[in-house]
């Protein structure tokens, strides 16, 4: 038997977490991991006390056709990695590592090329989280500088030059 290199079983905790994901389309699962220990976990739901769209049987989102990727404002939960900042504390995520699995409802296949969304980015910025790394499948993974790919190369400014 061999054995699972770190980062897989670290990814696999994240699969696992996002089985409690009440989300329709796709659900992801997310640890906070510093110095070997987990942090926090969290997982795509509604907000604490509002009904999941698994309970309500649709996706207000789908319902109006808006594509994946688009209008998060619409979708009635918090993503996985804002779930699992909120549960943590600062002084425990700096300089950590959040693992990242998704996978589509529909096929259980995991979500190619995920990425947090624009919000969940800057979320994990301010949370002072160093590494963030993404499942692409059961063997392999992207590992995610965060200062290098998304403080330095700030997405937000680009386009805005001619301005």
């Amino acid at each position: 038997m061999t054995r699972r290199d770190k980062i897989n079983y670290y990814l696999d905790i994240a699969e696992t977490v996002l089985e409690r994901g009440t989300c329709l389309r796709r659900n992801f699962g997310a640890i906070i991991v510093k110095n070997d220990q987990i942090v926090s976990t969290g997982y795509v739901g509604a907000p604490r006390g509002r009904e999941n769209c698994c309970d309500l049987g649709y996706c207000t989102r789908a319902k109006l056709n808006i594509p994946r990727g688009q209008r998060y404002e619409l979708c009635r939960s918090v993503h996985a990695e804002a779930n699992a900042i909120i549960h943590a504390s600062r002084t425990d995520m700096l300089k950590s590592t959040l693992y990242l699995v998704g996978k589509e409802c529909d096929t259980g296949e995991y979500v190619q090329g995920a990425v947090p969304c624009s919000m969940c980015t800057r979320l994990i910025i301010n949370a002072g989280i160093a590494t963030v790394i993404v499942r692409d499948d059961k063997e392999n993974f992207r590992v995610i500088n965060v200062a290098d790919e998304w403080i330095v190369n700030d997405e937000s400014l680009k386009g805005l030059s001619n301005y």
